[in-house]
C-alpha cells in the first residue's frame, strides 16, 4: 500500500519522532510506513488520519 505520510508530515513541519512520539510509536515505525515496508494496523491508520484531520484513503492508497 503507497502512502502520502511524508508529504503530509512536510505539510505540518513535524520530524518522524515527532509523529512517532504524538502516536505513540517508534521512529522506525514512522520511517517503514513512509517507505512502503509496513502497513499500519486499522488503528494507527485512523490515528494518522486524525492527527492530520483527513481521511485514512487521502493518506493510504491502496494498490489493488
Amino acid at each position: 500500500m503507497k502512502n502520502n505520510l511524508r508529504i503530509y508530515r512536510a505539510i505540518e513541519n513535524i520530524t518522524q519522532k515527532e509523529l512517532a512520539d504524538e502516536l505513540g510509536v517508534s521512529r522506525q515505525t514512522i520511517v517503514a510506513i513512509e517507505n512502503n515496508k509496513y502497513n499500519p494496523s486499522l488503528e494507527l491508520a485512523f490515528k494518522i488520519a486524525h492527527k492530520f484531520d483527513v481521511k485514512i484513503e487521502d493518506i493510504f492508497i491502496s494498490e489493488i
